[in-house]
């Protein structure tokens, strides 16, 4: 590919390598810029230069070899996605491709191949040389021989200590090391260079109703503070296929993939779902939605690679897939997500993310529908924020927000049977759906009191092809539609907000002391204050209704002291 056809974010980049020259490279580029090109260029570049004799390309999936050997045939340099570790290579093709998990099963064997020709190896979403142990000493292994390696990566770094191979790490004042980039290409700089489209995130809250596994019934509003782990069992709560939340937000969803085919015929729309179970279940309530069966794509079914292409170059509405197509497959049709599964990491919400940013043309715009969870918000409003891989900070609960309940569930699988009759189930008995509002380029758009028949559709029929600023104007615009409140009544509600907001800080920090000195979890006590006192959760309480537990939180505190 002649550089001229580059854009200039990989026109720099390759003249940053010529001008050096490095044995590693690290380039870092958001989903959608184009890594591959900039990779297969450079590539072409060495082997015209007779710099390496051979090109391996190391992927995450299987459906990426298929991708990757594609693109390299397109810019001339055919590579074999079928070769095993000890496998004989066609004399046409000029090297391979493998996935990590396949590098892992031989390394040896590939660290033949590997030496015993001067090689360029790509690695591919170079942050799963970090996934375990033993994919980051397997790509250390056999890509050690390499003349030049280039590592490629479009989402922000993991949050452990496994240091991933052949990146350089540089040390910071707190005493910990930290990833260098060769060169860096984030979301904001493509999105001011028309690169990459900007999306709009529907947040939807709603109340919802569980039963843990300790037996006791949680009411609780998605999004109100809440303890990790009740948060991540009310996430569970709305994601469930039997409740009213999904339903409710895949009916809006369609609603707005509905208006951007108006401008966009071929637009299409995308569902991450936890497990192959939800899957089957949205797909099934997106059938009653809209009339026509979505293509449903399981990682370990046969034929998941070719459901994908056909459903990239074809005019179907929605797709429903689990992990698949969270990470460089290439649909640029997709224009609306819901992003419908526990999973937040921030690696994981940018490599989603990631698959609805590719511009086709100037206009376009992405909207992805989340539910409203504080980790997941603050993933949305920090989409421009680039992150580095730290080794050696402490980890805190922060760095994933559902660690607790990923290792709770995990326990449970594998004290099947007797565990589960002595110590229940968790068990959702209950959603509502209710939207909460919009963010885009770091700011909120919402205000309290929308209505679903009134203003949400407002919003989601937003058209599906405008600028940037001009869909910042039309959030802006409806934001104030609303009649402004008088002055006086204003200011009175202002002040009694900050009073429940205060009684509600309070309360919280009340209980959690409490689960300190007892161990009671904090949504039973939560419940506990409720039945006393009656009314709705904390979150929605009244001034009133917040004081009187708070008097009987002290009470019950002074009673176990005494």
């Amino acid at each position: 590919m002649s550089s001229a056809r580059l854009r200039a974010w990989q026109r720099a980049a390759l003249e940053n390598y010529q001008q050096r020259q490095p044995r590693d490279f690290l380039a870092v580029a958001t989903p959608g810029a184009g890594k591959t090109t900039f990779a297969l260029t450079l590539a072409a570049d060495l082997l015209h230069r007779g710099v390496v004799e051979r090109v391996v390309v190391v992927a995450p999936t299987e459906h990426l070899k298929i991708q990757w050997a594609q693109a390299a045939a397109g810019a001339g340099i055919p590579l074999d996605p079928s070769l095993a570790g000890s496998g004989a290579m066609g004399g046409d093709f000029r090297g391979f491709v493998v996935t990590y998990a396949g590098l892992a099963v031989n390394p040896t064997a590939y660290r033949v191949r590997i030496e015993h020709r001067r090689t360029l190896v790509i690695l591919d979403e170079v942050h799963h040389a970090g996934d375990s142990y033993s994919w980051g000493d397997a790509v250390r292994e056999a890509c050690e021989p390499a003349t030049r390696r280039v590592a490629l990566t479009g989402t922000p770094f993991r949050s452990d200590d496994s240091p991933i191979p052949f990146v350089t790490y540089a040390p910071a004042d707190d005493g910990t090391l930290t990833s260098v980039a060769d060169h860096s290409y984030g979301y904001g700089h493509a999105l001011r260079d028309g690169v990459v489209r900007p999306v709009l995130f529907m947040a939807y809250s709603g109340d919802l109703h569980w039963r843990t596994r300790a037996g006791d019934e949680i009411n609780a509003r998605l999004g109100e503070p809440m303890t990790r782990d009740a948060t991540a069992q009310a996430l569970r709560t709305a994601l469930d296929p039997g409740g009213a939340w999904i339903p409710a937000v895949l009916t809006a969803a369609h609603r707005r993939l509905t208006e951007v085919r108006r401008d966009v015929p071929d637009a299409g729309g995308l569902v991450i779902a936890t497990d192959q179970t939800s899957a089957r279940a949205y797909a099934r309530i997106l059938t009653e939605i809209t009339g026509t069966e979505p293509t449903v794509v399981l990682s370990d079914e046969v034929g998941s690679s070719e459901r994908i292409q056909e459903f990239s170059a074809g005019m179907e509405s929605w797709m429903v897939a689990v992990r698949m197509v969270s990470e460089g497959v290439d649909i640029p049709r997709l224009a609306v997500g819901v992003y419908a599964t526990t999973t937040s990491t921030p690696l994981f919400f940018a490599q989603a993310v990631g698959r609805f940013v590719r511009a086709r043309r100037r206009g376009e715009t992405a909207t992805i529908f989340l539910p409203s969870v504080a980790g997941l918000l603050a993933h949305a409003s920090d989409l421009e924020h680039q992150r580095d891989h730290v080794i050696g900070r402490r980890i805190t609960d922060e760095d994933d927000l559902f660690a607790a309940e990923a290792e709770m569930l995990a326990q449970a699988q594998q004290d099947a049977g007797a565990a589960d009759d002595l110590l229940g189930t968790y068990q959702a008995l209950g959603s509502q759906a209710s939207f909460d509002k919009v963010l885009y380029d770091g700011g909120e758009f919402g205000y309290e009191g929308m209505t679903a028949d009134g203003d949400e559709l407002d919003l989601l029929g937003i058209p599906g092809l405008l600028e940037p600023d001009q869909v910042a104007e039309v959030l802006r615009r409806s934001r104030r539609t609303k009649a402004p409140a008088p002055r006086a009544a204003e200011a009175e509600a202002d002040v009694a907000h900050e009073k429940r907001s205060e009684l509600r800080r309070e309360l919280n920090g009340l209980v959690g002391a409490w689960h300190h000195r007892t161990g009671e979890p904090h949504g039973v006590t939560h419940n506990r204050l409720r039945e006393a006192t009656g009314g709705p959760p904390a979150a929605s309480a009244t001034a009133k209704q917040l004081q009187e537990r708070i008097d009987l939180v002290r009470r019950w505190a002074v009673r176990a002291s005494g």
